[in-house]
């Protein structure tokens, strides 16, 4: 008879759950350092809905703004223009936006380990 060996889907799955563990603590390194960058508070990207309000204060200027995304179908709007002007706040551009849109981690990496400057909402 077959007998399954499970100890080795174990192993890899134990790996590939500390593997996405790190991923997620270096994103959340790099959410602090943008927002510490920005002259914000880096716990702020830890705490729940907070952290989206910060998030607003940085690119639109006013963090209450950040209420437009409870309405549907406006709110993917909003969340488009933010990631656009997230990258915009530090500097970047179109193809910036790109980046972020489709390769956010490294987008996010680059924003808070690169030279890329807070230049204020706009």
């Amino acid at each position: 008879m077959y007998s399954a060996d499970y100890s080795s889907a174990a192993q890899v799955t134990g790996v590939t759950f500390f593997i996405m563990l790190a991923f997620i603590a270096l994103l959340f390194v790099a959410e602090w350092r943008i927002f510490s960058k920005a002259g914000e508070h880096g716990w702020a990207c830890l705490v729940p809905i907070y952290n989206a309000y910060v998030m607003f204060k940085i690119t639109w200027g006013n963090g209450w703004k950040f209420l437009l995304l409870l309405i549907p179908f406006v709110n993917v709007i909003i969340s488009l223009v933010t990631v656009y002007k997230l990258g915009k706040v530090f500097g970047h551009g179109f193809g910036f936006f790109l980046l972020m849109l489709f390769f956010s981690p490294i987008a996010l990496l680059i924003l808070a380990f690169g030279s890329s400057q807070y230049q204020g909402a706009q």
